[in-house]
C-alpha cells in the first residue's frame, strides 16, 4: 500500500515484482555511475587549463568510448529481456479468473467453478467504515489462494480499461473484443489495491481493484459460502 511522500515502489508481494525491483535498482546504479563519471569529466574540463596533444587524436580512446557504452547496454538489456520472458510465462495455473472492465466497475468470473461470478463496485465515500481507504475499497474483492499460480484473463465490454495492481507487478490492458492474459503468485496473505490505469471516461478514477490473498483453506471456505 502506497503512503504519502513515498519515494520508492510499494513492497513486492509476488516473485515477479521482486525481480522488477531488483532490475530497477540494478539499472539505477548504472545510471548513477554514468552520471558521476560524466560530471567528473565535465568538472575536469572546466577546471583544468592544460591539454595533452596525445589525447586530442587517439584511436585507443575512441575504441574505449565506443566499447564501454555497448557493454553497459548489454548489462541492462540481458536482465530486462529475462524479466520480459518471465512476465509471459504461464505454467499450469491452479486458478483462472476472468476480469471484465465496464464503465465504471469490474466484473470477475471464476471459470473453474460452475457459477461463481460477481461485480465489483467502488464503495462511496459516505459508506466507508473507519480504516477503509477512499477511492480504493470495493464492495466485492477478488479472493485468491496464496502461493498458488493464478491466471487472469482480461478484457473489456465497452471502452479501453487497464487492470493494474502495482504491488503484484501487474498492468494489463483490457481491450474490447480481445482477451489478454497474465499470471502471478502471491507470496503472503494480504489485501492488495489497484486502479484502472487507462483513461476510460468520466468515472475513470472510481473503479478500484482489490485483490485479497488468503490461505487455501480459507479460499475453499469462501467459495463454498459464495456458491451456497
Amino acid at each position: 500500500m502506497a503512503h504519502p511522500a513515498q519515494l520508492g515502489f510499494q513492497d513486492a508481494t509476488s516473485p515477479l515484482m521482486e525481480e522488477l525491483l531488483h532490475f530497477h535498482d540494478h539499472a539505477l546504479m548504472i545510471v548513477f555511475l554514468i552520471s558521476v563519471l560524466v560530471l567528473y569529466i565535465i568538472t575536469c574540463m572546466i577546471t583544468t587549463k592544460m591539454s595533452d596533444k596525445l589525447i586530442l587524436d587517439s584511436q585507443e580512446i575512441e575504441i574505449i568510448w565506443t566499447v564501454l557504452p555497448a557493454i553497459t547496454l548489454i548489462l541492462i538489456a540481458l536482465p530486462s529481456l529475462r524479466i520480459l520472458y518471465l512476465m509471459d510465462e504461464i505454467n499450469d495455473p491452479h486458478l483462472t479468473i476472468k476480469a471484465m472492465g465496464h464503465q465504471w466497475y469490474w466484473s470477475y468470473e471464476y471459470t473453474d467453478y460452475e457459477d461463481l461470478s460477481f461485480d465489483s463496485y467502488m464503495i462511496p465515500t459516505q459508506d466507508l467504515t473507519p480504516g477503509q481507504f477512499r477511492l480504493l475499497e470495493a464492495d466485492h474483492r477478488m479472493v485468491i489462494p496464496v502461493e498458488s499460480p493464478i491466471r487472469v484473463l482480461i478484457s473489456a465490454e465497452d471502452v479501453l480499461h487497464s487492470w493494474a495492481v502495482p504491488t503484484l507487478g501487474i498492468k494489463m490492458d483490457a481491450v474490447p473484443g480481445r482477451l489478454n492474459q497474465t499470471a502471478f503468485i502471491t507470496a503472503r496473505p494480504g489485501v492488495y489495491y489497484g486502479q484502472c490505469s487507462e483513461i476510460c471516461g468520466a468515472n475513470h478514477s472510481f473503479m478500484p481493484i482489490v485483490v485479497e490473498a488468503v490461505p487455501l483453506n480459507h479460499f475453499e471456505a469462501w467459495t463454498a459460502l459464495t456458491l451456497w
